[in-house]
């Protein structure tokens, strides 16, 4: 890597115009209101834009794209004449995949069946992102909430806005995905320019690096990275990657997934001194989970990213410390605790550690996917990549939750997206509200009996090779890119055998642990075989795959930590009688 010397004076690239807010109501009352209530708070960044019917909104949205105009928010009244909102906003994604689809619906609409049952539909079809009340007072603080948790959504996640970090690099560079993913995993706003077109020669050119052929990567302050590491990048952007010194903890959590980051919370919020020490980016799996639908408290869903920068913020607002970037490498008994070492070296002394360190993609051993990895094959569901499939074929291999999520995000920019599934039928646990949707999505295909063979491209995936194991036929496809998505693996490897785990690696806890491993009292539910190592998470033999489970685990495990300490504290006394 190298640092550029500062530049002063950042510019936002272009002439753009501002985005669009749509409103559609026939009815001229509400329509005037919700413009009112619009233009108060948005009328300065925005262009608000009404219609007055179902039909001129189509019209409008369709010379909206013809013109090149971005369109952050498109918020429709239920019944109209000529045409139900839910219809209009489902038409929406075509023309403007990353517009926010709001329904709108007069108050006391739970109270009819027929709005109430129209509304359930649409978002088990995923035709609108969710439903807002109508103004009826102004100003209406609710209903501003609603569009300003839109807005703020929209504006995470468009490209053509000025945003606190920029990527310029090709298109399909393994350097500059690797780079992507990082920072939506992470949550940080960006933008991505391909080094090739105006924008991306812009940015170069102001930075100074117009011949350059290594991903470049602008920050909000000024400073250019050239081809950064990923830990320089997450230290540009504040991360901490580095403790500096041996230092001692109540607990260290290994892995900062939905288990360990709930562990990380409930921790630091009972008074213990914690550290998350995360090989990657925040969130695990879940991190690159386009959207979870069935979370407790989100009713509209949220990202796998967003969701895993909330519960960062609030482990650190209460005090854990996070070492991101850094692997942990051993685990070693000292007296009455442990000793962790990290990859840079440095330890960490505690008596107690909770491994929460989840499980990876398992990988398609094809000599000709693995060339191309991160150019067009991708392991996860890798969202930062989305949009560059614009217009373009892409596949998905897998039948689950994760694959599922991962099809229905691609299918708002590629222009088509298979699903190659290896069984006869969607994996048992994929959620019902995801086969739903996928049965209805025009763009999405289901594959059965279908496994990637090969695959060819210059320099990048353009071409798959399938076979049907029903009838032993290949066929070849045009592909830019493909997500896999088969299952995973435990991260466990590194573990000492004090730690013991079963055939496939998850690690045994509380009565699964075999009896030769007696501690001479009872076993923790969450404990594993070695005395103050907790486990919690996918990496657990028998935990459920589940967001919700996770951070349940991850907080259940807070209160064993409390009573083993106790334990501790016991067995100490009796020793010294």
């Amino acid at each position: 890597m190298s640092l550029v010397p500062e530049h002063s004076g950042l510019k936002p690239l272009g002439n753009r115009k501002r985005p669009v807010l749509l409103v559609v109501d026939d009815e001229r009352e509400p329509l005037e209101r919700l413009d009112r209530e619009l233009s108060r708070r948005y009328g300065g960044d925005y262009r608000i834009v009404r219609a007055v019917s179902a039909r001129s909104a189509l019209d409008t949205l369709r010379s909206l794209h013809d013109s090149g105009e971005d369109v952050a928010v498109v918020l429709a009244d239920q019944w109209m004449v000529d045409m139900t909102g839910a219809d209009v906003l489902a038409q929406v994604s075509v023309l403007h995949p990353r517009a926010k689809r709001v329904l709108l619906i007069d108050w006391g609409g739970w109270a009819d069946r027929r709005t109430a049952d129209a509304v359930v539909r649409a978002m088990a079809l995923g035709r609108i992102d969710y439903y807002a009340l109508k103004p009826w007072r102004s100003p209406d603080e609710l209903f501003q909430r609603t569009v300003a948790e839109f807005v703020h959504e929209w504006s995470r996640t468009e490209s053509s806005q000025p945003s606190e970090i920029t990527v310029v690099g090709e298109q399909w560079d393994p350097r500059a995905h690797a780079l992507r993913s990082l920072l939506a995993r992470a949550g940080i706003p960006h933008a991505f320019h391909s080094c090739n077109s105006p924008e991306g020669r812009e940015v170069l050119g102001f930075c100074g690096q117009a011949d350059t052929t290594e991903p470049v990567v602008r920050l909000w302050d000024g400073r250019v990275l050239v081809n950064p590491s990923m830990a320089e990048l997450a230290t540009a952007y504040g991360v901490t990657t580095a403790l500096g010194s041996d230092v001692e903890f109540d607990v260290v959590v290994v892995g900062a997934g939905p288990a360990g980051l709930a562990a990380a919370v409930y921790g630091s919020s009972e008074g213990l001194r914690t550290l998350v020490v995360e090989r990657e980016a925040l969130g695990g799996q879940a991190g690159s989970s386009a959207l979870v639908r069935n979370y407790l408290g989100f009713p509209r869903g949220v990202s796998g990213a967003e969701l895993a920068q909330r519960a960062y913020q609030q482990a650190w607002v209460f005090g854990t410390e996070l070492l991101l970037m850094s692997e942990a490498t051993e685990i070693a008994a000292d007296g009455d605790g442990y000793v962790l070492t990290v990859s840079d070296g440095t330890t960490v002394r505690a008596p107690a550690i909770v491994l929460a360190t989840g499980v990876s993609y398992r990988r398609i051993e094809i000599p000709a996917l693995e060339l191309r990895s991160g150019a067009g094959v991708f392991y996860g569901s890798s969202i930062s990549e989305a949009r560059g499939l614009a217009g373009l074929p892409a596949y998905v291999v897998g039948g689950g939750n994760s694959a599922g999520q991962a099809a229905l995000h691609l299918a708002r920019w590629a222009s088509r997206v298979t699903l190659l599934v290896r069984g006869p039928m969607l994996a048992a646990d994929m959620s019902q509200y995801l086969q739903d949707e996928i049965a209805v999505t025009p763009n999405v295909d289901v594959r059965l009996n279908s496994e990637v063979i090969d695959a060819a491209g210059a320099g990048r995936l353009e071409q798959l090779t399938l076979r049907d194991s029903s009838t032993g036929e290949t066929t070849t496809a045009a592909a830019a890119a493909v997500f896999i998505l088969i299952g995973a693996q435990p991260l466990t490897g590194w573990l000492p055998d004090a730690v013991e785990r079963d055939d496939h690696g998850y690690v045994l806890t509380g009565s699964d642990v075999s009896e030769e491993r007696a501690l001479g009292r009872a076993r923790l539910p969450y404990e594993s075989s070695a005395p103050g190592i907790f486990a919690v998470g996918d990496a657990r033999r028998g935990a459920v795959k589940r967001v919700a489970s996770a951070v349940g685990e991850g907080s259940v495990v807070i209160s064993q930590l409390h009573e083993y300490f106790e334990l501790q504290k016991g067995a100490g006394a009796a020793a010294r009688r």
